[in-house]
């Protein structure tokens, strides 16, 4: 089995998650560490065993690496995903991929014309009831999918924003609960019910008037398999209440997953409370199965730290993807798919008016 050199780009809080995942498989080494203060970076770099460097194309380049995983805030993913891929690595991509389609297009093209692939960090999609999910669909269990919603009801304080100044800007982090806490449930949605057709939507500040951007929006989604979907999200309720991803069948099947309970996870600040469970599921024949899979499932979340776990799991398809010659789970154009939907709501209570969705 090849092991992989594996470098990360971005020494705050989410980076400690994805070295500790990294160090725990048996494929792979994490080498070298970039961040854009060098005394970060060897700070870094001392607590994993890795060399600190302060330049991305340098570090790809005399160490030989293979797989680059992007930590840094989404405002600086373009600079550094371009970088590496130029300079050969594969990259893995903390979310969202970018917030504008055209950093979402520059990285993507910079990745094909390198000929090396781009994955973006989607980790609830490793969960066991989400994969559930894809599997009673891909298998005709609901018939086609013809609705499917998202709730994600959560908190940030003043003190979350506060943490870093380009947090709650148009300028620099290009939206709110969209851009930042949203893109986890958005992208499974997308992955169950597939390409937009059209969207209607709405944002407001609720609550926090110390931020520009958006803390609470809606959207009316028609889908082109002709199901349709809605879309409610929020920072606005404390302490935080829930996740949730529910998904409607033609033949009038129900399946659903509650991706996070309690409190909102916040990397660095706040653990997982609740385990991801399948909340709703109502397939023919399959009903009595669910208070199994709760009680599987939950197990399987006391057993493990789950901050770690599913980052381990996500670096392990990609690496498997390195092995195979395929793609990964979560493709750079996937995450692409989440940028063009929380931008439409945004173009759409811009001018309000429905918006197409072109790919």
């Amino acid at each position: 089995m090849k092991s992989y050199k594996t470098a990360i780009i971005g020494c705050g809080k989410v980076a400690h998650l994805h070295a500790k995942a990294i160090t725990r498989l048996s494929n792979a080494t994490l080498t070298a560490v970039w961040s854009r203060t060098p005394s970060t970076a060897e700070q870094f770099a001392n607590t994993y065993n890795a060399t600190p460097y302060d330049d991305i194309a340098t570090m790809v380049t005399e160490q030989h690496i293979d797989l680059a995983i992007v930590c840094t805030p989404h405002p600086f993913h373009r600079d550094a995903v371009i970088a590496a891929a130029r300079a050969g690595a594969n990259v893995l991509v903390e979310k969202p991929l970018a917030s504008s389609l055209e950093d979402c297009d520059a990285m993507i093209d910079a990745c094909r014309q390198a000929k090396v692939k781009l994955g973006v960090v989607s980790q609830r999609r490793f969960y066991a009831p989400v994969q559930r999910i894809r599997r009673a669909i891909d298998e005709g269990k609901i018939g086609k999918p013809v609705l499917g919603t998202v709730n994600m009801l959560g908190w940030r304080d003043k003190a979350y924003y506060d943490a870093d100044d380009w947090r709650g800007t148009w300028d620099m982090e290009g939206g709110g609960v969209l851009v930042n806490q949203a893109p986890h449930q958005l992208d499974i949605l997308l992955w169950m019910m597939g390409d937009i057709d059209e969207v209607y939507g709405v944002w407001r500040n609720l609550n926090h008037p110390y931020i520009e951007v958006d803390d609470t929006a809606l959207a009316i989604i028609k889908f082109k398999n002709g199901g349709i979907g809605n879309i409610i999200v929020s920072n606005s309720q404390k302490p935080g209440i829930y996740g949730k991803v529910h998904i409607h069948g033609s033949n009038g099947a129900s399946l659903g997953v509650q991706t996070d309970g309690g409190a909102m996870f916040i990397a660095g600040m706040s653990s997982v409370l609740e385990p991801p469970v399948n909340d709703l599921w109502t397939v023919v024949g399959e009903e009595h199965l669910l208070e199994g899979w709760v009680k599987d499932d939950s197990e399987l979340f006391l057993s493990i730290d789950p901050t770690i776990y599913y980052m381990e799991r996500q670096i392990e398809d990609f690496l498997h993807a390195l092995d195979t010659g395929g793609e990964p789970l979560i493709t750079g154009e996937m995450g692409r798919k989440t940028v063009e939907l929380f931008t439409a709501i945004y173009r759409s209570t811009r001018e309000n008016r429905t918006v197409k969705v072109s790919s």
